[in-house]
């Protein structure tokens, strides 16, 4: 748990709940969110540093208003506060997540939806429950009114102001100080006294070669041509635009075209351009470097200024009833005060977020604690105590073991909300140190296991299927946190990682640029394009956040997984790469790479058996490739040249058998 990966591990099962996307979805534009990933990377810090999960829950609440309350803000005196401002406003990050049309299409309709996305994100992370079902009406099946639902959403709504929306890129947050402001500033400055020298030098080579070429033209036309190319385009008689069509050499002329001249009168303007204009933008290089998080920030407003929340008649934005007040869930009241201030006296926004967040995260609510250790007990056997991890009402499952459920969730409140202690807890137990053999016993008396007489058989997610297949073949990248790594699409329309090199009509261009490494990092910081889901990731249960987010991943077994397995370009691609790992190694004889390959992929060694079964199929792999000559396939990049060995081709379908099977898939 002191790795780099726990964040990295854990952190991806959180970005589910959020709804992590670094695009917002909602139309075939998918506009990109260039600064999502600095929400992912506060997640992952957050995990590694241990902090309390109701602090965790406090900040993504409220960061903005706990900043405030704090003192903090991007022009704070010292660096600390000046960092500690730069988490809060990340933290907020999460009511950013959902879906959002307004980025393509801002109307009513695309601005309701993305709240009503943001309800349920936040419902059914922090509640366990289908709150979102009372948005038209009275919950079918849980106490819990429409009206309940609306003065859960009057909470965030100041926040989102949807009569004053403001568009993505209209509330990203500068971290930008005063200071690096006013020198960024002077440093413009100087760089445009530069472009002033190099539009000067643009207007004296267009006049000099206006001038050359005027002189091959007729005496009695050159003062004509002059003065219509000096004439403004658009206020140009017709003889003026007539006359210019009839000497296109001239009609021509411009700074973008100077090369053309320079090759007729051996000059280098527009070599002389290129070079002012480089010492610019060098000068522009030195700039701080402006950075913006994608922030929920509530906008200051007097009280009487804010708009109240009021019930949608079936949910329709156009159709406002009554109005609410912001509130928990009034089924809660037997246990806690539920009404929430309107507006706060220490704060100039209304403070109604902090004020939930505060009261959410008490000790005393009655779903919060159970929710979240809930799902992490999932997260190590397969199956919550509550099976429906993403519904704890009516409709959703009993708890198999309800005062385990309870015990844990105090042993996690009274411990300060550490979730490691709570792994630690749960990993030392007998319960999780089983096998997950089966006996004869254990399939009578608990033929489910949901009074968990045995581990249960889990596959790899999809991301820790693909992270594997990277350490195994010894490419794994573990540079942590930064900027997503994007993705493309194919020739054949499939997904993979890569720079899209596609031009603006989405025809492929042929143009490859290469990543360096950066494709082999962790399945974490791969781009989550809603519209571009990584082929890998999706068949293998990953969601593709088109929806809000995914309280729980469905666990499938279909024919297009074995598929994948058996003919990807890139499961051959990385079983060429483990092949070369194992042809590297020192020992000559076949047998120990064979051995070396079964420790790594599997963990054990090999028995003789399967060394000899190994040995045989790779024999035969050979003489087929030595008959049948083939390249080393590449899922994106220049295809190779040259055949490759036949030895190496098959050693490579030995290491590709390998990673397919069921033992390298799933963790017994």
């Amino acid at each position: 748990m002191n790795s780099q990966a726990y964040g990295e591990r854990w952190g991806r099962h959180w970005l589910d709940l959020a709804g992590y996307a670094d695009s917002n979805g909602y139309d075939e534009k998918d506009v990109v969110r260039e600064h999502a990933w600095r929400y992912r990377d506060y997640v992952i810090r957050s995990l590694n540093n241990d902090k309390p999960y109701n602090e965790f829950i406090r900040e993504q609440l409220a960061g903005d208003e706990i900043a405030a309350t704090e003192g903090v803000h991007a022009n704070s005196n010292t660096e600390r506060e000046r960092a500690r401002y730069a988490e809060l406003m990340t933290a907020t990050g999460f009511l950013r997540m959902a879906p959002d049309g307004s980025a393509s299409l801002n109307n009513m309709s695309t601005r309701n939806q993305c709240v009503t996305d943001t309800i349920k994100i936040v419902s059914s992370t922090l509640y366990g429950m289908t709150i979102e079902c009372a948005q038209c009406h009275n919950h079918r099946y849980d106490p819990i009114t429409q009206a309940d639902y609306y003065s859960l959403r009057a909470v965030f709504d100041p926040g989102f102001d949807i009569k004053q929306w403001r568009v993505p890129r209209n509330r990203l947050v500068s971290l930008q100080t005063k200071q690096q402001a006013t020198q960024a500033a002077e440093i413009e400055k100087e760089a445009k006294k530069i472009d002033a020298e190099r539009a000067a030098k643009e207007e004296q080579f267009i006049a000099e070669v206006l001038e050359k070429e005027l002189a091959k033209r007729e005496e009695s036309i050159q003062e004509d041509l002059r003065e219509a190319y000096n004439t403004e385009v658009k206020k140009r008689s017709a003889g003026q635009k007539k006359l210019l069509a009839q000497n296109p050499s001239i009609n021509k002329l411009s700074a973008s075209s100077l090369y053309l001249y320079d090759s007729t009168y051996k000059t280098k303007h527009a070599g002389t351009l290129k070079e002012i204009a480089a010492r610019a933008q060098a000068v522009r290089n030195t700039k701080p470097k402006a950075e913006f998080v994608q922030a929920f920030a509530e906008q200051a407003k007097k009280p009487e200024a804010v708009d109240s929340t009021q019930v949608f008649f079936r949910g329709n934005p156009d159709s406002p009833k009554e109005k609410v007040t912001p509130s928990d869930l009034s089924v809660l009241a037997s246990w806690r005060v539920t009404q929430l201030p309107e507006f706060s006296e220490e704060l100039s926004t209304t403070g109604r977020r902090l004020a939930f967040a505060r009261s959410i995260t008490d000790g005393r609510h009655p779903l919060f604690a159970r929710v979240i250790v809930n799902r992490v007990w999932k997260h190590h056997f397969g199956l919550g105590l509550v099976a429906s991890v993403s519904d704890f009402g009516v409709l959703g499952d009993l708890p198999s073991h309800p005062e385990l459920l309870d015990y844990l969730a105090y042993r996690f409140m009274e411990s300060g909300w550490r979730l490691k202690e709570l792994h630690r807890l749960i990993l030392t137990s007998q319960t999780w140190k089983q096998s997950s053999r089966r006996s004869k016993l254990g399939d009578e008396l608990d033929p489910d296991n949901r009074l968990l007489s045995r581990q249960n058989a889990r596959r790899l997610e999809a991301e820790v299927f693909r992270d594997s297949l990277l350490a195994v073949a010894g490419k794994l990248n573990r540079k942590p946190f930064g900027p997503p790594i994007p993705v493309m699409p194919t020739t054949d329309g499939s997904i993979v990682v890569g720079n899209d090199t596609t031009d603006s009509a989405g025809r492929q261009t042929g143009k490859y640029i290469p990543l360096y490494g950066e494709e082999f990092r962790r399945s974490i910081y791969i781009q989550v394009r809603r519209s571009r889901p990584l082929d890998m990731l999706t068949t293998f249960d990953a969601p593709s956040m088109t929806d809000a987010n995914c309280a729980s991943r469905p666990e499938t077994t279909v024919s297009p997984q074995s598929l994948l397995l058996m003919n990807s370009t890139g499961m051959r691609e990385y079983a060429r790469f483990l092949s070369q790992r194992l042809q590297a190694f020192e020992a000559a004889d076949r047998a120990s790479r064979i051995r070396l390959a079964f420790s790594l992929c599997y963990g054990r060694e090999a028995s003789e058996a399967e060394v000899q079964d190994s040995e045989a199929f790779i024999a035969v792999q050979e003489k087929y490739y030595k008959e049948n000559p083939a390249k080393f396939e590449k899922e994106s990049g220049p295809a190779e040249k040259d055949n490759a060995p036949p030895d190496s081709l098959a050693f490579a379908a030995f290491c590709h058998a390998l990673l397919s099977s069921n033992e390298f898939l799933y963790i017994d």
